[in-house]
C-alpha cells in the first residue's frame, strides 16, 4: 500500500525549493547542461524500505523527464546492496534531487525498520505496536505510512481523529468522572473514547464509568500493568488496554507479556535512526 500522492506532493515541492534555492551552482559549473547519467539508489545495510515512491516522485518533480524504475515496494525487507530505484536522464537533475530524495527515504525507511524490530520483539503475544502523534511537522501521513510498512498500526492521526482524555484534560475538567461525563455528552456514540490513567485507582474509576472504550496505562511498571490488566479483564472485559511510556526494545517484550492489547511507542517516529541508503552514479555519458 502506497501513501496517497496528495499527502506529500506539496511537501516534496517545499523540500526541493528549500534545498535547491536559486540553483545547484556546483552541478551547473561542473557538468554540461546536456550530460546524462544513470544512478542507482540502494540499501547499504538490512532495512525495511518505506518512501520509495516518495523518493521517485521527488526526482520526477523537477520536470526533467527522468526515467525512474522502482525495484522495491514499500514494506519489503532489503539486504545490503539491494536496489531500490534506478534513475536515468539529465545528470544535473539527478544530482539536484539526490539529497532531498534520500532525506525522505532514509527517514521513512528508518521508521519502518525500527517498527519492524518492535513488532518482531512482541511476536507471539497479543500486543499490537502503535505509533503516536510525535512526528515531524508536515511528515505525519508519511511517518504513519512508514509505521504500517514496518508492521505496526496507527494511533490517532490528528486531534479530530478520536478522543484521548489525557492527564491535563482530567485536571482541567475536575477529575475522571467529570471528564468522562463531559466527553460522552459531546461525542457521537460511534467514536471510541480513550482515557489515560497513571494509577490503579484511576483505572478503577475509568473502568466503572461506563464511557471508556480504551484505557491507556501511562508509565506503569510491569507489576502495575499486570494488576490493571487483571482488574479490567475481570470487571470490564470489553475495555481494551494500552501501555505507554518507558517502552524500548529492551522492555517491550516484558510489557507485552502482561497481557496488554496495545503498546504505543513514540520513538518509532521521533527517534528512529535514518536508514543507510545511498545513490551512486553507475553510468555517465
Amino acid at each position: 500500500m502506497q501513501p496517497r500522492f496528495a499527502d506529500y506532493k506539496g511537501l516534496i515541492e517545499v523540500a526541493l525549493t528549500e534545498d535547491i534555492g536559486r540553483g545547484d551552482i556546483t552541478s551547473n559549473a561542473t557538468i554540461p547542461e546536456d550530460a546524462t547519467a544513470t544512478a542507482i539508489m540502494n540499501a547499504r545495510h538490512p532495512l525495511v524500505v518505506a518512501g520509495a515512491i516518495v523518493a521517485a516522485q521527488t526526482f520526477d518533480a523537477l520536470g526533467m523527464g527522468l526515467d525512474i524504475e522502482q525495484h522495491a515496494e514499500d514494506g519489503t525487507t532489503l539486504q545490503a546492496g539491494d536496489k531500490i530505484l534506478s534513475i536515468s536522464g539529465n545528470a544535473r537533475a539527478i544530482l539536484g534531487a539526490e539529497r532531498t530524495a534520500l532525506n525522505f527515504i532514509q527517514h521513512l525507511s528508518g521508521i519502518a525498520t525500527l517498527t519492524r524490530a518492535y513488532v518482531d520483539a512482541v511476536a507471539g503475544t497479543s500486543a499490537t505496536i502503535l505509533d503516536t502523534r510525535k512526528t515531524l511537522p508536515a511528515y505525519r501521513d508519511l511517518a504513519k505510512h512508514a509505521v504500517r510498512m514496518g508492521g505496526g498500526s496507527n494511533h490517532r492521526f490528528r486531534l479530530d481523529d478520536g478522543v484521548l482524555i489525557k492527564d491535563n484534560h482530567i485536571a482541567i475538567a475536575g477529575g475522571i468522572a467529570e471528564a468522562a461525563a463531559n466527553v460522552r455528552a459531546a461525542t457521537p456514540n460511534m467514536i471510541k473514547i480513550e482515557m489515560e490513567c497513571d494509577t490503579f485507582s484511576q483505572v478503577q474509576e475509568a473502568a466503572s464509568s461506563g464511557v471508556v472504550d480504551i484505557i491507556m496505562l501511562d508509565n506503569m511498571t510491569n507489576e502495575q500493568l499486570t494488576e490493571c490488566v487483571s482488574y479490567v479483564r475481570q470487571n470490564a472485559p470489553v475495555i481494551k488496554l494500552e501501555a505507554s511510556g518507558n517502552v524500548n526494545l529492551e522492555t517491550v517484550r516484558s510489557i507485552a507479556e502482561t497481557g496488554i492489547d496495545f503498546i504505543s511507542v513514540g520513538r518509532l517516529t521521533h527517534s528512529a535512526p535514518a536508514a543507510d541508503i545511498g545513490l551512486d552514479v553507475e553510468v555517465k555519458v
